[in-house]
């Protein structure tokens, strides 16, 4: 009986220090989530409008030069930027995303996959560890993004990408991120990077119509790359802050599970406590009661 209201004391000893450490990791998450969903709110509205900007000047100069980054060929490679993130606990975050994914994969690029021309470039150390283990096309190139996150570090990624599509290496580029909707609820994404995507015309819509100065080309040549690369930004703020908003939200029913189980293991204990005490005090009445027959 003594030995197992031991195993109990050291159970609950256990849990509270299980609690204390998710209870940090919850005031760490809550703490860096502010700064996340700060910066991805002030970026979303700005990103959008450029994004949209740019597809009504796609579908508008079909046929035009310079405008090889909206070029739409047959698809035989395909790259998708799949943006996870560098540590766990943070629920179903990193699974659904690499779900998605391959979801991705089998519903969109099945022959491509199958011929290995699916390659995939990861942001966030999760998704490389994956996808590399399960023999997927990986680079490692960008992985470690989320160690130092700074425009000018995903400029780099946007701008390789960019490079390799201009070269042909590619013949569309997908980015698969989660979308942050506030602390407990993430969508997980899948957004066409390259080729720029075209606004669909519905019937009787107005021609945009824009006032290039200076001239087009230049305005297009220098605009494209400016743009594609705050979207990519953009895709890496969301995700960052989804992250953190999933890691809180982890953290605090692993906190509250926490709490279930000292319960149980309390009352557990009690009973045994309880239990001992009662066979005590038997032995106790049944030796005097030998004693004095």
């Amino acid at each position: 009986m003594a030995g197992q209201l031991k195993e109990v004391r050291n159970r609950i000893k256990s849990v509270q220090s299980t609690q204390q450490i998710t209870k940090a990791m919850k005031m760490v998450s809550a703490a860096k989530l502010r700064r996340a969903q700060d910066a991805i709110i002030q970026m979303r509205p700005y990103a959008k409008k450029l994004q949209e900007m740019l597809s009504n000047i796609v579908s508008n100069s079909e046929g035009e030069s310079g405008m090889a980054l909206a070029a739409e060929r047959p698809v035989e490679k395909v790259l998708l930027i799949v943006i996870t993130s560098d540590r766990g606990l943070a629920g179903a975050f990193n699974t659904n995303l690499i779900k998605l994914a391959k979801a991705t994969i089998a519903e969109k690029y099945t022959e491509q996959h199958k011929k290995g021309n699916v390659s995939i470039w990861t942001i966030g150390k999760k998704g490389y560890e994956h996808f590399s283990k399960n023999g997927y096309k990986t680079d490692a190139s960008y992985k470690d993004i989320f160690l130092s996150l700074t425009f000018a570090n995903v400029q780099l990624a946007s701008q390789a990408a960019m490079k390799a599509f201009e070269e042909k290496q590619f013949d569309v580029i997908e980015i698969v991120y989660s979308q942050f909707k506030n602390a407990a609820t993430q969508r997980f994404e899948v957004e066409r990077f390259l080729p720029i995507p075209k606004v669909e015309k519905k019937a009787g819509a107005v021609k945009a119509d824009f006032i290039f100065d200076p001239n087009r080309e230049q305005l297009v040549a220098e605009l494209m790359p400016k743009i594609l690369n705050t979207q990519l930004y953009k895709a890496v703020l969301d995700s960052n802050a989804s992250e953190h908003g999933a890691r809180m939200t982890a953290m605090d029913k692993a906190s509250e599970n926490a709490n279930e189980m000292l319960r149980s293991l309390k009352i557990s204990y009690n009973r045994a406590r309880q239990a001992a005490i009662t066979t005590e005090l038997t032995e106790i009445v049944s030796g005097a009661a030998a004693l004095q027959g």
